[in-house]
């Protein structure tokens, strides 16, 4: 058995792999990640809004800084082929956590509400 540390989605396991039979093989050289993109600093106090399904963002409808209402448009995200309107959980500034283009998971923060 040999053993290995595997990242996927930002997640780490701890596998065991069996050899079996044949040569046994060359040593495996490791390969680097990429380094994480920078985490946005936490807005105290402010409201998360968090993705509700893995997606893809399309859109961000406001510039980080921005006023906005309970309910309006924050982000486009496309799941399964279908584009979800991402909306305000409360009124107050938003700052973003995410950008056009960011593959994000079930619970991300997309963006805080202050």
């Amino acid at each position: 058995m040999r053993k290995f540390n595997v990242t996927v989605n930002g997640k780490s396991y701890d596998v065991e792999v069996e050899e079996v039979g044949g040569e046994t093989a060359s040593a495996v050289e490791p390969v680097s990640a990429p380094a994480p993109a920078a985490k946005p600093a936490v807005v105290a106090g402010g409201t998360e809004l968090k993705s509700p399904m893995p997606g893809l963002i399309l859109s961000v409808a406001h510039k980080d800084g921005d006023t906005v209402k309970k309910g309006e448009k924050l982000v486009v995200l496309e799941a399964m082929k279908m584009e979800n309107d991402i909306n305000a959980p409360a009124d107050g500034v938003v700052t973003y956590a995410v950008k056009k283009g960011d593959n994000v998971e079930t619970g991300a923060v997309l963006a805080y509400i202050k």
